[in-house]
């Protein structure tokens, strides 16, 4: 058995969960998500428990169990706490701002980089070398700070670029000198 797979999801009272076929729609304090699920997974909603099993130990279905019950987890954490991402920005003049909703980096390039956040994310800037990516979808907000770091990933020689907080980057050696 899956250990994870057979944990029972706690929803709290100020969380509706619907379930619609294999679609699955969590409403909380924070917004909406909505997700379709895999058709096979066996999901058993009780008083205050979501329960998934697994029809067989396929597998496929074995993978599935897991996931399903992360994926369900996932989102009623998102809809009543949340998920954030810290990124840091390390070098000479390297600076992020908001523009409105807008993230502009400026990272050594001849132009500005601009971002712009999906539906229910916001990216914030509490100072000029650190920026915060929240939303209430955990894939949506690590998939925004990943493009985000992705703009000028921290090199090995001297460190720097965009870097996911506490994020430890091998430094190499350079050439030897004579």
């Amino acid at each position: 058995m899956s250990r994870t797979g057979k944990k029972p999801v706690a929803v709290p009272e100020n969380v509706k969960v619907q379930f619609e076929g294999n679609y699955i729609t969590v409403t909380g304090p924070k917004g909406q998500l909505s997700r379709e699920l895999h058709r096979e997974m066996i999901i058993e909603q009780n008083e205050g428990w979501i329960m998934v099993k697994r029809p067989s130990e396929n597998p496929q279905h074995r993978a599935l169990h897991g996931l399903t019950r992360t994926l369900i987890d996932n989102m009623i954490k998102g809809v009543t706490e949340g998920y954030s991402r810290s990124l840091e920005l390390v070098g000479v003049g390297y600076r992020a701002a908001l523009e409105g909703d807008k993230l502009v980096l400026n990272v050594g390039f001849a132009h500005p980089v601009i971002f712009t956040p999906g539906d229910n994310m916001a990216i914030e800037v509490p100072s000029p070398t650190k920026i915060v990516v929240k939303g209430i979808d955990k894939q949506q907000v690590g998939n925004l700070a990943a493009v985000i770091r992705k703009t000028y990933p921290p090199e090995p020689y001297k460190g720097k670029g965009i870097r996911y907080e506490n994020e430890l980057v091998r430094q190499k050696a350079g050439k030897a000198g004579k």
